[in-house]
């Protein structure tokens, strides 16, 4: 067994609980519950405490962190020592690696800080929020004895796998063209305007937040990082304009959710997360958060064009009030084609024809691959990735390559920035420039 590694975790938020606190802890089943508020999460064949060990916990919350850590005794835990200051942690504690799981505006603050400790990085994506700061987070890491690894775990999925297969064995010959129309559902897309990614300046829009976790995803199937973007975006469905907007007793959007969790019931309910804790700094009870605020900043539609150095030309689109989730995938080849879909309704039904992958030789037969998806969160992609960064790369990881880098993270964070700025310039916008 590899020696145990010691991880700081900054930001206690609904994430970092499930795919790293709960799993690392050990609390891998789901009837480990108590009266007092005990959890569990995920499978026994999700166990990381093998691994590793959380030895602090960095937010800005303190009320969250005491919450947890009682529900914790409540199940004869040891609660996880809290630290407000980040440099304090870092110089008490001396983690081995960092985990970053707190809103993404915060990312950088806290890659900065563990790389000038030569400590290591693990971050969700998006890495950070503009092509500057990725620019910056690569220069720290040259500069430092320490690593960036960004948790792009759509790579994982048991479908998107087997695509990269697929392309990797030459089936389809060079990559030309990818077409990819990604539809987010009503309730999902709502709570993005619930919650900070509302503000540009707090997520880097979905641009970055959500469509930089695609834009990846795309890149890796491409094999290559792209040279040149140009986009549109635009705010159709929610903020002041909203075509919907009405009272909370008359919303379309609150009625179709009722029930789902995405919604507080009342305006003064205090927001908590799937684990039943609570947000009291981050949302205070006598400040809710409606979709059809005036401060929200962001768009909830957008379309990209995108040239890579081999010629392939990529297609995307996403609107984020979709009366389904997933999307459809078309890849053109020089010797055939690939297409899948990928969704289900919103009442989570998969769709018809739903992960079935179409592979047509250009002068050959046409055959179709059934993929069944995995057990764990995203499709069994979350518990593939977290053995990777915790026990080690499969070897089918290592043939993939499925981990994704800090530069190739840089580039899917420069898409997003790139398509922000073309909607607004209604120019191209050259990805290799923002990123120097």
């Amino acid at each position: 067994m590899p020696a145990i590694r010691r991880y700081a975790v900054c930001g206690l938020s609904a994430r970092g609980l499930a795919s790293f606190v709960l799993p690392i802890l050990g609390l891998t089943d789901r009837t480990d519950r108590t009266a007092e508020g005990g959890f569990g999460y995920g499978s026994d064949e999700d166990d990381l405490s093998g691994y590793a060990e959380v030895v602090a916990i960095v937010d800005t919350d303190a009320d969250r962190v005491t919450e947890f850590n009682r529900s914790l005794e409540a199940l004869g835990r040891a609660p996880i020592p809290f630290f407000a200051e980040y440099e304090e942690m870092l110089k008490t504690v001396v983690p081995d690696a960092v985990i970053v799981t707190s809103p993404d505006h915060t990312h950088e603050q806290y890659i900065h800080g563990a790389l000038r400790h030569d400590i290591d990085v693990i971050t969700e994506k998006p890495m950070v929020t503009t092509a500057a700061a990725a620019r910056e987070v690569l220069a720290a890491e040259r500069a430092s004895g320490g690593s960036v690894q960004v948790t792009h775990n759509l790579r994982y999925a048991a479908a998107h796998r087997e695509v990269k297969r697929l392309i990797q064995a030459g089936t389809i010959g060079r990559v030309a063209r990818v077409v990819m129309d990604y539809h987010v559902d009503l309730r999902h897309g709502a709570s993005y305007f619930l919650r900070w990614n509302r503000r540009r300046a707090l997520s880097g829009g979905l641009q970055v937040h959500k469509s930089s976790h695609h834009f990846d995803l795309l890149n890796w199937w491409i094999g290559e990082t792209p040279e040149e973007l140009f986009g549109y975006g635009a705010l159709n469905y929610y903020g002041p304009s909203s075509p919907h907007r009405a009272q909370r007793a008359e919303d379309p959007y609150f009625l179709a959710q009722q029930g789902s969790g995405v919604f507080p019931d009342e305006d003064s309910a205090p927001r908590a997360d799937l684990f039943g804790l609570h947000y009291p700094d981050q949302y205070p009870a006598d400040r809710p958060l409606y979709i059809y605020d005036a401060e929200i900043d962001i768009e909830d539609t957008y379309s990209a064009v995108a040239r890579y150095p081999g010629g392939a030309i990529l297609s995307y689109s996403i609107d984020f009030s979709s009366t389904w989730e997933g999307f459809r995938l078309s890849i053109a080849g020089t010797h055939g084609s690939i297409d899948l879909l990928h969704g289900r309704t919103v009442d989570g039904a998969a769709l018809p024809g739903s992960d079935r992958i179409t592979v047509a030789e250009l002068f050959g037969p046409t055959r179709v691959v059934e993929v069944t998806a995995e057990a764990g969160g995203h499709g069994g992609a979350d518990p593939l990735m977290r053995h990777d960064l915790f026990a080690g790369p499969s070897p089918e990881s290592v043939a993939l390559g499925l981990m994704a880098t800090s530069t190739e993270a840089a580039y899917a964070v420069a898409m997003g920035d790139a398509l922000i700025q073309s909607s607004t310039t209604h120019r191209p916008v050259n990805l290799p420039h923002l990123l120097a």
